[in-house]
């Protein structure tokens, strides 16, 4: 039971996944404080209002809508998505595909033809000698 376990858990899936969970909640941070230290000073000065998030706010009867809410949420989402794909998804690629460049393609498979043809070839290199 403790083996199958180990061997679940050692798997490159598990550890590639709990690595990006990792990562993104650093990247999380780091994109809150570009948020906070840089977009939302913009705002303030473009908008005069704190942050994204009361830009464009309305209530109808008690019922507080905010359209600035759902465009910080979806601003943080791109900049975390951005920084992840440049700075780790695309440099990953590259060195994919660097690795890549050095191992040949396999060859594709032979034929019936071809794998008669092959044989009949080896059993006349054999008779000759």
């Amino acid at each position: 039971m403790l083996k199958g376990f180990k061997e679940f858990i050692m798997r490159g899936n598990v550890v590639d996944l709990a690595v990006a969970v990792v990562i993104g909640a650093a990247f999380g941070k780091i994109v809150t404080a570009l948020v906070d230290g840089l977009i939302n000073p913009l705002i303030a000065a473009i908008f005069g209002k704190t942050d994204l998030s009361k830009v464009w706010s309305f209530e109808i009867n008690n019922a507080v809508f905010s359209i600035g809410l759902i465009l910080d949420a979806a601003l943080n989402f791109l900049c975390v998505a951005a920084a992840i794909y440049f700075l780790i998804v695309m440099p990953l690629n590259k060195l994919a595909e660097r690795r890549a460049r050095g191992q040949e393609p396999e060859p594709d498979p032979l034929t019936t033809e071809q794998e008669l043809l092959t044989e009949i070839r080896d059993l006349l290199r054999t008779r000759q000698v």
